[in-house]
């Protein structure tokens, strides 16, 4: 049968196929081949035996968390208690970005600041918009849902930045503490930090302690710099080039003449002086 794993606890995988959940094993050969399942992993499994035979090919993968086959992220990005950070938000659009993940930026605590400063973010936020990112607030509970719709989304962001609020506003009944524990969805307060899939509107939300890894120095310089889409709107003469030198390149230009935003451009140079490994 096929199945997709939505909870993994110690050595014991929980397979739902037709509505129905199955307590399963991987098959010894795993460990031996160093295949590991993660939730969101779509498998071939033996119902009777309860035994999961082959993990099928993954659309995308992450490490920290261990989850697969997301469709999108919601980025709950707060304008202040903790101030917004472009730099950190920046991370997560890369991050997404190279894991081919739909990534969405949810906005809180716009109430909570001064019309001069909600001015100037909004300038900022209209970039970001008009390079392809999709932005909504957190009170547009109905537009969020129709997003949410037969789609596999996960919703991370700073810590305290109004996620599980949010996600007590999307569904009463997943009654989520508020604070810095672990999303519970109805299953009581979690005492250890797990991954799982629940149903929500056709599609499946992910529990998740949240993305515990946003460096960007695994990746290469060409993944970093293909994280920044509007960056194809400017080609360069210069083959292959990496846009961090040269008065000829058509990236710096484009910053120059304020079509690139400096501040995503400074970060994507911050992200390029790290420890980045060359693809072979």
């Amino acid at each position: 049968m096929e199945g997709q794993i939505i909870k993994i606890s110690s050595d014991l995988c929980f397979v739902e196929s037709l509505g129905k959940i199955y307590p399963c094993k991987c098959r010894g050969l795993f460990r031996k081949e160093h295949i590991t399942p993660m939730v969101g992993d779509y498998v071939l499994f033996h119902s009777d035996k309860r035994v999961i035979e082959e993990i099928l090919p993954r659309k995308n993968a992450f490490d920290r968390p261990k989850v697969s086959n997301i469709d999108q992220a919601f980025i709950i990005t707060s304008l202040v208690l903790p101030d917004i950070s472009f730099s950190l938000l920046d991370k997560f659009l890369v991050l997404m970005e190279i894991h081919h993940v739909k990534p969405i930026i949810c906005i809180t605590k716009e109430d909570l600041i001064s019309d001069s400063e909600w001015r100037t973010i909004q300038t900022s936020l209209q970039y970001y918009q008009k390079i392809g990112y999709s932005i909504v607030y957190h009170y547009e509970i109905d537009k969020i849902k129709k997003l949410l719709k037969n789609k596999t989304s996960v919703f991370t962001g700073q810590t305290g930045a109004g996620k599980t609020t949010l996600l007590n506003q999307l569904n009463s009944d997943w009654n989520l503490e508020t604070g810095e524990v672990s999303m519970a969805l109805g299953r009581g307060k979690h005492t250890t930090r797990t991954v799982e899939l629940f149903p929500f509107l056709g599609g499946k939300v992910i529990d998740t302690p949240g993305f515990s890894s946003l460096e960007v120095s695994s990746y290469s310089k060409e993944e970093i710099r293909s994280a920044f889409p509007e960056f194809s709107s400017y080609p360069c003469e210069f083959k292959d080039c990496m846009h961090l030198k040269g008065e000829d390149c058509g990236v710096r230009k484009a910053v120059l003449n304020h079509s690139i935003m400096e501040s995503r451009y400074l970060n994507y140079l911050d992200f390029m002086g790290g420890e980045v490994h060359e693809k072979n």
